[in-house]
């Protein structure tokens, strides 16, 4: 029987969720997509993915392919995913494509964006970080441009992630109000390591607020002889924004 690969594209409130990875007894979104399409193909499917989004973190874009041998229109997936997944994911497109096509390796580029507020507001406690004062978006960028360019980002990881290949390159990072009491951060790179946002966030805001001296970002990038903390941010404002193949 001829073997398709369906490549889908989908968005997420990662709130309720144990991050986006498949894990024994827990609730994550590969989890609840792979369950629906097992019981759509009536095969074990194995989704392939841009992106693995820590728990609670959301994705504005995500994409992911499978095989399968099934015999269901392609056109008919996002129907049937659409009617039986829960509401807080969303499948944008579904088609097949190239058998050599993969969700994972074939990104070129991957956004990622972090909102941060400083109006508190108990309706968006879950997707962005509150702060007590408004920030200074220029100041920020200018800290953050420091992570621009190739670099090996070993000190910018959490301890279980598994990746061999530390070195990552930065293409842009933006830092803009988009409202009176918002604004964001768009980091735009070829692949990022375990937790490696959340923690560039957390390390630029402890350089902003004074409490990380200003060349820390440089030594964490170029210092390997010591383990340094990791200043890590709140997952709620993180989003996967975009995934590009071209």
């Amino acid at each position: 029987m001829e073997r398709k690969n369906i490549k889908i594209e989908f968005r997420y409130d990662g709130s309720r969720y144990y991050g986006f990875q498949r894990q024994p007894d827990k609730v994550t979104v590969q989890g609840e997509i792979e369950k629906i399409l097992k019981i759509v193909t009536k095969e074990n499917i194995n989704l392939i993915s841009a992106g693995r989004t820590d728990r609670g973190v959301h994705a504005n874009h995500q994409v992911s392919n499978f095989y399968t041998s099934s015999t269901i229109p392609v056109e008919k997936y996002k129907y049937l995913l659409t009617r039986a997944l829960p509401k807080d994911i969303d499948i944008l497109s579904v088609e097949e494509v190239d058998e050599k096509f993969n969700a994972r390796h074939d990104a070129k580029m991957r956004e990622y964006v972090y909102i941060i507020s400083w109006e508190k507001n108990p309706f968006e406690a879950r997707y962005c970080k509150f702060v007590k004062d408004k920030i200074d978006a220029e100041r920020l960028e200018k800290i953050f441009s420091s992570f621009l360019g190739i670099h090996d980002f070993r000190n910018f990881r959490l301890s279980d992630c598994v990746s061999k290949v530390t070195v990552r390159e930065i293409y842009n990072i933006d830092v803009k109000y988009f409202s009176e009491n918002k604004l964001k951060i768009c980091i735009r790179g070829s692949a990022f390591l375990k937790s490696q946002v959340r923690i560039m966030v957390g390390t630029a805001l402890e350089v902003y607020y004074k409490n990380l001296p200003k060349n820390h970002i440089d030594l964490m990038l170029n210092d390997f002889s010591k383990e340094y903390k990791k200043s890590l941010v709140e997952a709620e404002g993180l989003y996967l924004n975009r995934i590009n193949y071209s």
